[in-house]
């Protein structure tokens, strides 16, 4: 049997019954939510500092030794741009937001590991610093943050000698390590006199590091909120979107949309929303690219944008055609990487390593090219020759929380790997219940790439270059949605038209997600509807 939908070509009523299967679940999902914030707890973050110390006792008790010390993080500092006395809006360092919460700049907080005690050292407010940015009672961060103690900054180092001086002189455990993505290391607390304390730079990082991988029900709640209100501001965009536009004029309507109407401030990165060639540059939409170029009837849009709230974020890409019509060639593309998308959510369960997702998505992507004679020889030779890499050069997806490239992603024992594509993977670990993590295939045109293919010997063979040509101001394609690992699979987080036929009808003002009744929805562990 076979239906006619939405003006379009005549489609299977299989398909019809996934894809309304897709609107019900979605509807379902969204019409849970009704997409007011949701209150702020700050027992999420006691949460945190519980399973910290917990941690950090199995490791010392593992370690033979003892079951004391001081867990001590400084907290982000307000910055002014350069010489200037302007200040841009501060967010909280990372590690810290995770473990208290504290949205104000200058605290420092510290953990007793033997008792789980909380402390806070807020900065000592100036007179001027009352009048410009309001006054606030010592006393009335302790309930507004959920801490054992609360005390002056300058008081500090008083406060852990006297406080904890049941056996000796405290060891403060110090936050200092590499974060796999950045390169950098995160700064250990200092103050004055802390060279009278014994002190680890060694243990926290790495402990610390792997409890925020593992997400509680609380993040959870928020990660999924913030892919809620990304959502639909997604689709805002998509309907919204035509030619004649500018690009910025797309992040201003995400942006909007995220903070009017959802109570977003933030959002998590930098807005990609590059259009035609300009969607083949991974990271547009920098100062030097700032989301600037007037969009063009028939290229496509790559957007890439999420909203963060109480900080915790989300990372989501929609690829789409400008006027709301795929051209064949833009179908070709669209769906090689859909079903890379696809079969790899299929895939995902705890134990699963990522290496081989993002290989899986390799392979499915060179065989939907192949498919269309863009590329031709043994998909086996491409893969060894790391063919995929100059198709998608970065990697499958990464960690996903309090920060968009979440750390945790290479553990002391796993290396990066070094061949093309492979090291561009922010994790190559075995995934775990609890993880967040994106999956974001993609494939471009990029001619630096092409053109460093086309000079190799052996990587030249595998391509069509007259097909190749075809694509050269084509830009690139990709899908990305944040995945809940679960005990038996996982659970898409993110809900975006992702089917052609599925964005043009939502382009052409069809309702997103269905107002149907959702009863009838149901859906494999994965979270993809049933056949």
């Amino acid at each position: 049997m076979f239906v006619h939908v939405f003006g379009r070509k005549t489609i299977s009523a299989g398909h019809l019954l996934n894809a309304i299967a897709r609107y019900l679940k979605a509807w379902c999902k969204m019409s849970d939510s009704s997409l007011a914030p949701p209150a702020v707890f700050m027992e999420l973050h006691a949460g945190n500092r519980k399973r910290l110390v917990a941690a950090l006792r199995a490791h010392l008790s593992t370690s033979g030794r003892p079951l004391h010390g001081i867990v001590l993080l400084k907290g982000g500092e307000e910055q002014t741009l350069y010489c200037t006395d302007r200040v841009p809006l501060f967010r909280q360092e990372s590690y810290f937001a995770y473990l208290f919460g504290v949205r104000e700049p200058g605290f420092y907080g510290a953990v007793d590991i033997a008792s789980g005690q909380s402390i806070l050292f807020a900065p000592r407010l100036t007179l001027d610093d009352a009048i410009w940015n309001g006054e606030k009672e010592l006393s009335s961060f302790k309930d507004m943050y959920r801490v054992d103690f609360v005390f002056y900054v300058d008081d500090l180092a008083q406060v852990l000698r006297c406080q904890f001086s049941e056996h000796g002189e405290p060891l403060l455990f110090l936050l200092y390590g590499k974060n796999t993505d950045s390169g950098n290391y995160s700064k250990p607390a200092s103050f004055e006199g802390i060279e009278k304390f014994d002190t680890d730079l060694s243990t926290l990082h790495p402990i610390l590091t792997e409890c925020r991988v593992i997400k509680s029900d609380m993040e959870l709640a928020f990660i999924q909120y913030a892919n809620d209100v990304s959502s639909k501001a997604h689709i805002e965009v998509m309907r919204q979107i035509k030619p004649g536009m500018k690009e910025f004029q797309l992040e201003s309507i995400f942006i909007h949309h995220a903070s009017m109407h959802e109570g977003c401030r933030h959002c998590s990165y930098t807005c990609i929303c590059a259009t035609g060639h300009n969607s083949s540059t991974l990271h547009y939409g920098h100062a030097g690219a700032p989301n600037d170029q007037t969009l063009n009837d028939g290229d496509m849009a790559l957007m890439d944008m999420g909203a963060e709230y109480n900080f915790y974020g989300s990372d989501i890409t929609c690829s789409y055609p400008i006027n709301g019509k795929f051209k064949r060639n833009q179908t070709i593309v669209y769906n090689a990487i859909l079903r890379a998308h696809n079969d790899v959510i299929s895939h995902m369960q705890p134990g699963v390593r990522w290496i081989d997702m993002h290989k899986l998505a390799e392979q499915r992507i060179l065989e939907s090219l192949k498919k269309e004679n863009i590329i031709h020889g043994d998909i086996g030779d491409m893969m060894n020759q790391r063919l995929g890499a100059v198709f998608m050069p970065h990697g499958l997806g990464h960690l996903l929380g309090i920060d968009t490239h979440d750390p945790g992603g290479y553990p002391k024992g796993l290396e990066r790997p070094k061949e093309p594509g492979l090291r561009s993977l922010r994790t190559i670990r075995e995934l775990k219940e609890g993880m967040v993590i994106t999956v974001e295939p993609g494939c471009y045109f990029i001619g630096t790439l092409l053109r460093h293919a086309k000079d190799d010997p052996i990587s030249s063979k595998f391509f069509n270059w007259e097909k190749i040509e075809m694509y050269k101001s084509f830009g690139g394609v990709r899908i990305e949605s944040n995945l809940y690992v679960t005990a038996q699979g996982c659970k898409n987080l993110t809900n975006c038209p992702r089917e052609t036929w599925e964005i043009e009808a939502v382009m052409a003002g069809a309702p997103w997600p269905s107002r149907d009744d959702c009863s009838s929805a149901t859906t494999t562990k994965n979270g993809l509807p049933k056949t």
